[in-house]
């Protein structure tokens, strides 16, 4: 994938936003009470404990994606390299193979019991030009939705003022 959603954890307040935002998106209730009511919420991103910290983990679309190779049915399918890795719950039968596949453990099984579920990084809200909802309803921004290569810039501008200021890298060069 090109896009990713990182998450700067000393932003997260643990607060499981993310995940209302997500259940609401998926939801057919116009109203949390209405979603609550019937039955509806269920997150595709889960918020663990870390220590003192929350963080938000969702299914992170991986480019050899063992939930799809186990997958008797090919209900778990990507159209391209760039695309999110779907679900097709009419084709799932519930074998829980992904389930075991994942190595995140973000693919759960669905309320009625019969298929899973997975992060689809709101594909119709991208095909809209909007980020997922986890991304926008995060009061503190600590979620992002970016591009790969700019995601792996910062952290290497990280390191590098990691590594200055330790001297491991001498302040008088550019290196």
């Amino acid at each position: 994938m090109t896009k990713i959603i990182v998450v700067d954890e000393d932003r997260c307040l643990g607060c499981k936003q993310c995940m209302i935002e997500c259940a609401m998106e998926h939801s057919d209730a116009e109203t949390l009470a209405e979603a609550i009511r019937n039955g509806e919420l269920q997150s595709r991103v889960h918020v663990e404990s870390v220590g003192e910290f929350g963080v938000p983990i969702q299914c992170r679309h991986c480019e050899d994606a063992p939930c799809m190779e186990v997958c008797p049915t090919n209900a778990i399918t990507r159209e391209g390299p760039a695309d999110p890795v779907l679900l097709d719950q009419d084709k799932c039968i519930g074998c829980k193979f992904c389930l075991m596949a994942c190595p995140f453990g973000v693919i759960t099984l669905a309320r009625s019991g019969k298929a899973v579920v997975k992060c689809d990084m709101c594909i119709e809200r991208a095909k809209n030009g909007e980020p997922p909802a986890c991304v926008v309803g995060c009061p503190t921004k600590a979620m992002q939705l970016v591009e790969l290569d700019e995601a792996l810039s910062e952290k290497r501008r990280k390191a590098a003022a990691i590594l200055r200021s330790v001297g491991a890298i001498d302040k008088d060069t550019d290196e």
